[in-house]
């Protein structure tokens, strides 16, 4: 794993409002902590960069690992991910109750990769919205 300096983890994590950036959990409510990696992963060419680090829970990065793509589960094209940096949240997602449901063809692929709506993910998500702890709103 490649060394991100503390100055940078600094300014990915202060972005976010202490979210991850897929599924919007916070940070002090999944465990095990956070991760900082590569929207873009190294093998793909991408750099370590705060244009390329995201805030991830470890149940969204393991699923997304190194990849940037995947088909799309209705046309079944290849389709990018949805990138955090250069793309809304809200034109590719919305929630529906404890569902996040995706708009888009990036959000199609990013949901069905990510595995968003597994029982597991809806059943944590719909116990954090009675709580008033979800969605997490991120700082920018």
């Amino acid at each position: 794993m490649t060394y991100i300096p503390t100055e940078l983890r600094r300014l990915v994590v202060e972005r976010t409002g202490g979210c991850c950036e897929y599924c919007r959990i916070q940070i002090t409510d999944r465990l095990p902590p956070f991760e900082i990696d590569h929207i873009i992963a190294e093998k793909h060419g991408g750099h370590t960069t705060a244009g390329n680090l995201w805030v991830t829970c470890y149940r969204c990065n393991g699923f997304k690992g190194s990849d940037i793509a995947s088909a799309d589960p209705e046309t079944e094209r290849a389709t990018f991910l949805f990138h955090p940096r250069k793309q809304r949240w809200d034109d590719h997602f919305r929630l529906v109750g404890a569902v996040i449901e995706p708009l888009s063809p990036e959000g199609r692929v990013t949901a069905s990769l990510l595995r968003f709506n597994a029982l597991i993910h809806v059943a944590q998500r719909e116990a954090l919205i009675k709580e008033g702890r979800y969605p997490c709103q991120p700082a920018g």
